[in-house]
């Protein structure tokens, strides 16, 4: 197990290669962008400004520690030799950047045993940061879960009723199509829904007490090792399918006094039919 000065370390690296790959990719989002291909469906994006902020940052990474491995969502994972793998999203919401909408991340993360779908160890390390606001959220494993230097804590108290719920959806039509049929029978049993493109930021979020709760099918380890590790230090409750582990099948996220009652009603809309 990786001491919590280890994670402190890997923090500080995170943090460091996070903001200026984030500097990196406004900086290209302010010269012009386009799409560069689709990947699961047309509606599933990529662009060069992902690809090539994915690999600047592997080249940051690489420097700072060449032993480690790397997952990342645009580029082949790289196999290291630490039992260290940094999970990066170059860009997360990538809609969302294509079309000017200021909510998109970088997210990166440190984490032991990590592969595409799911993380099989701790993750040690993580951090958010929206280029736009120039918002910043990060932690460390036992460090706890900071913004700009405040401390995060998740909302507690909130009744099912009253809770502002967090999701997205899927690229394939038929995925959002049951993704739908769960969102009816939600819907009528929370506050709202908010759909703000990037999960990354949806726990961010969490964590920062601007949703209640969040829920999605999916998700890659990309899109929330460095978010989920940050609202789990904010005090949240993460978990998957019954009970288990998140990883791509679903995550749900609540403070612990939330997600009982939130996990049963995603079961009964059909969410892990």
């Amino acid at each position: 197990m990786t001491s919590n000065a280890a994670s402190a370390q890997l923090l500080a690296i995170a943090r460091d290669i996070a903001v200026r790959a984030s500097e990196f990719a406004l900086e290209a989002r302010r010269a012009g962008v386009s799409v560069a291909a689709t990947k699961s469906t047309p509606t599933d994006i990529v662009t060069a400004v992902d690809r090539d902020t994915e690999a600047f940052i592997r080249s940051l990474i690489l420097e700072a520690r060449p032993d480690d491995g790397i997952v990342g969502e645009e580029g082949a994972a790289r196999v290291g030799t630490t039992g260290l793998d940094w999970v990066v999203d170059p860009i997360d919401g990538t809609v969302n950047f294509l079309y000017g909408i200021p909510s998109w991340s970088v997210s990166i993360a440190v984490a032991e045993q990590a592969g595409p779908r799911r993380i099989e160890g701790s993750t040690l390390a993580g951090v958010v940061v929206n280029p736009v606001t120039g918002e910043l959220f990060e932690a460390s494993l036992g460090g706890g879960a900071r913004s700009s230097g405040r401390p995060l804590a998740v909302n507690t108290g909130v009744p099912l009723g009253q809770a502002l719920v967090a999701t997205g959806f899927g690229y394939a039509s038929e995925v959002r199509r049951e993704q739908a049929e769960v969102l009816l029978g939600v819907l009528p049993e929370v506050r709202d829904i908010r759909r703000m493109g990037s999960a990354a930021l949806d726990l961010a979020s969490l964590a920062g007490g601007r949703v209640d709760a969040l829920y999605e099918r999916g998700l890659n380890a990309w899109d929330h090792a460095a978010g989920g590790l940050i609202a789990r230090e904010a005090g949240a409750r993460v978990g998957g399918v019954r009970g288990g582990r998140e990883d791509v099948e679903l995550l749900v996220a609540t403070a612990p006094d939330l997600y009982d009652a939130f996990a049963a009603l995603l079961r009964a809309s059909g969410v892990d039919a």
